[in-house]
C-alpha cells in the first residue's frame, strides 16, 4: 500500500522506506503547469496527471505538496503550480520518458518553444541512479539541481535523495537552487483554490 501523501504533515520525518537505499531504485518526476487547458484549476490537471500516472505504468509512492512560483524566464507568463513524484517502474529510462512524453500529450502539452507556457510539464529527474549522457535523455536532469521548485518539493518528500552525479542530498541542493527562488509550498487549504 502506498503512503497516504495527503495527510502527511510539511514537518513529518519520512517513512522509513523512503531511506536512501530504498531511493536508488525510485523514479523522480517534477510536475508542473501554468495552464489549466479543461480543467477548473492547473492543480485540478496536475492532480489527474498524477492520477494517470499510476494507470500507465507506474507505482506512484509519494507525491509533494503543490508548489507556486512565478514563470520562469519570463515571470510576465501566469504562475507555476509544480510537484515533485516518487514512483516505481520496471521500464527502462527512455520507455519511462516515453511514457511521460505520451501523458503530456494526453493533457493537451503542445511545445511550442523552450519554457514557455505549458497545460503539462513531466520532467524525468533521475531513473534510481542511472546517469546517461545521450542526445536524447540525460540523466539525471541536467538542471533540476538548479531550480528550487524542483529541488524544494524532493527535498520536501525525499531530503536524503542524493543526486546520481553531484552525490549531494536533496536537502543540501535546495540550499543553493537560485532558479525559482520565490517558489513556496501552497498550504493545504490552498489546494482547492482556483488559479
Amino acid at each position: 500500500m502506498g503512503y497516504n501523501w495527503q495527510m502527511k504533515p510539511a514537518t513529518e520525518k519520512p517513512p522509513p522506506w523512503l531511506a536512501p537505499d530504498w531511493l536508488d531504485s525510485a523514479v523522480v518526476v517534477a510536475l508542473g503547469s501554468n495552464q489549466s487547458g479543461p480543467f477548473a484549476s492547473s492543480i485540478s490537471l496536475l492532480e489527474a496527471a498524477f492520477d494517470r500516472l499510476s494507470e500507465v505504468g507506474f507505482r506512484p509512492i509519494v507525491r509533494s505538496r503543490w508548489w507556486r512560483s512565478k514563470a520562469w524566464p519570463n515571470p510576465a507568463n501566469p504562475e507555476f503550480i509544480n510537484g515533485v513524484a516518487l514512483l516505481l517502474s520496471d521500464a527502462p529510462p527512455r520507455d519511462t520518458l516515453a511514457s511521460l512524453n505520451e501523458v503530456e500529450r494526453e493533457f493537451a502539452r503542445i511545445r511550442e518553444g523552450a519554457n514557455e507556457p505549458r497545460t503539462l510539464d513531466l520532467d524525468l529527474i533521475a531513473h534510481g541512479r542511472t546517469v546517461i549522457d545521450s542526445e536524447n535523455l540525460i540523466l539525471p536532469h541536467p538542471r533540476a539541481h538548479e531550480r528550487l521548485f524542483v529541488m524544494g518539493p524532493l527535498a520536501e518528500v525525499a531530503p536524503s535523495w542524493r543526486h546520481p552525479r553531484l552525490g549531494e542530498s536533496a536537502q543540501a541542493l535546495v540550499g543553493r537552487a537560485k532558479i525559482g527562488a520565490d517558489a513556496k509550498p501552497m498550504r493545504r487549504a490552498a489546494l482547492h483554490k482556483n488559479l
